[in-house]
């Protein structure tokens, strides 16, 4: 899965003022990214405010990310839950339906807190029904539960299409037994903004970004420059990244990417409830890193 190193980007959904799904946004949002030469787009992601869309509206979405990205930049599909049959069903429709897709991206079962060998066997059931590649998606402050190491590498080991796993827990020792006992090509994926660079030094392959919404270029250029082994440009780029990256996270996600957004003219930064919108503070602190970011570029 070559497509999938380097910077994916966990795609926001935009809105107008009255939170309805603003298409013609979401048509410039994906321009951007496209021209700040990131390597991949996810749809329908956590970042994407899935969870707050309806059936049509989301069906509308992936429309729309296929009829603009007119095969640039490779798609892949966030299709996750906490029912296994129900998400066994939405891949097999969606492979159906747009059986272009790169790469259907699923977290692990929410809520339910399944052990450890139910976590296998969910994903095990969604491996063996999708006939596109997938990856694997670890984020245990949203899940409330943690896919360990020894979970990562059995499933990357029993199942041929389980490609990645986009590692969120913030342990560094557990994502180094995975790059230690993982077959050769299954891929490591940062799903941390801030850890990407440490990621890809311990044999990370790349990321799926929050911020790269925001700066897809500056994003893409330090995670291509760190995979090349240019240590130097890579970290200056991050630590150019770093505070504007924290910054987008202080008050929620995706409120803070899409104030950042809003300052550059891509797109408002509506958001759907239980959500709210980022406040004026949060916005005043980013002006400044926002402009100088864009000067750099």
């Amino acid at each position: 899965m070559q497509s999938l190193i380097g910077t994916g980007v966990a795609v926001v959904t935009p809105f107008t003022v009255n939170k309805e799904v603003d298409f013609p946004a979401l048509r410039r949002v994906i321009k951007h990214l496209i021209d700040g030469k990131v390597e991949y787009l996810v749809m329908l992601g956590t970042t994407g405010e899935t969870a707050t869309l309806t059936q049509d509206e989301s069906l509308k979405i992936v429309e729309t990310f296929f009829e603009e990205a007119e095969g640039k930049i490779p798609l892949v599909m966030g299709i996750g839950g906490n029912n296994t049959a129900s998400i066994v069903k939405k891949v097999e429709d969606h492979h159906k339906r747009f059986p272009q897709t790169e790469a259907i991206l699923s977290v692990s079962p929410y809520y339910n807190k399944p052990g450890q060998e139910g976590i296998y066997r969910h994903y095990k059931a969604v491996a063996e029904a999708s006939p596109l590649p997938l990856i694997l998606y670890n984020v245990p402050p949203r899940t409330s539960s943690n896919v360990s190491a020894e979970t990562t590498l059995r499933l990357a080991h029993d199942l041929k299409n389980v490609v990645a796993m986009k590692e969120a827990s913030g342990d560094l020792d557990q994502c180094m037994r995975i790059v230690a006992g993982k077959p050769k090509d299954f891929l490591l994926l940062s799903g941390d903004d801030t850890m990407s660079l440490p990621m890809i030094s311990i044999g990370g392959k790349g990321t799926i970004s929050v911020s790269a919404n925001a700066f897809p270029f500056q994003f893409s250029e330090m995670v291509r420059s760190a995979i090349d082994g240019h240590a130097e440009k890579a970290q200056q780029l991050h630590y150019s990244l770093y505070q504007i990256m924290k910054l987008h996270f202080k008050e929620g996600n995706p409120s803070g990417v899409k104030t950042a957004m809003a300052l550059q003219g891509i797109c408002e930064n509506w958001v759907r409830l239980p959500l709210i919108e980022a406040t004026e503070k949060l916005a005043e602190e980013m002006k400044r890193l926002v402009n100088e970011l864009i000067v750099s570029k």
